[in-house]
C-alpha cells in the first residue's frame, strides 16, 4: 500500500470517532500534512508524513508510522503514529472562536 486516504487514516488512528467526522476535520481545514492544509478527505497520507490535527482546544502533531487496512483496537491505533510532543493547548481566544466537531447534536438541532 503506497498511501491511504487521510480521512480513513484519522479514523483508523482514532483521531475521530467516525469516518464522516474525520472527513469533516479535513474539509474544515483542521488537518495539515507537511504544513499544507488538507482540503479534501481523499488526499493520500504516507508513512513519514507529519500531520497536525486540531481537535477541540488541542493541537496534535504526529508522524505517520504505519498504514492500516482496517480500524482495530486502541492499542493497534497507537502504533500508527509517533507523537514526539504532548498536545498543545490553544489560547482562550481561539478556543472561543472555534466550535468542537464533537457537538454533532447541537448542529442537528439547528
Amino acid at each position: 500500500m503506497t498511501g491511504l486516504r487521510v480521512d480513513k487514516w484519522l479514523w483508523f488512528a482514532r483521531f475521530a470517532r467516525t469516518r464522516s467526522l474525520a472527513a469533516r476535520l479535513c474539509l474544515e481545514g483542521c488537518v495539515t500534512i507537511g504544513g499544507s492544509v488538507v482540503m479534501k478527505p481523499g488526499q493520500l497520507v504516507r508513512p513519514g508524513d507529519v500531520l497536525t490535527v486540531r481537535l477541540g482546544d488541542r493541537l496534535r502533531r504526529v508522524t505517520v508510522a504505519e498504514l492500516a487496512a482496517h480500524r482495530g483496537p486502541a492499542e493497534a491505533a497507537r502504533r500508527l503514529y509517533i507523537e514526539a510532543d504532548p498536545p498543545l493547548s490553544l489560547g482562550a481566544i481561539e478556543r472561543a472562536a472555534w466550535t468542537p466537531l464533537i457537538a454533532e447534536s447541537a448542529l442537528k438541532a439547528e
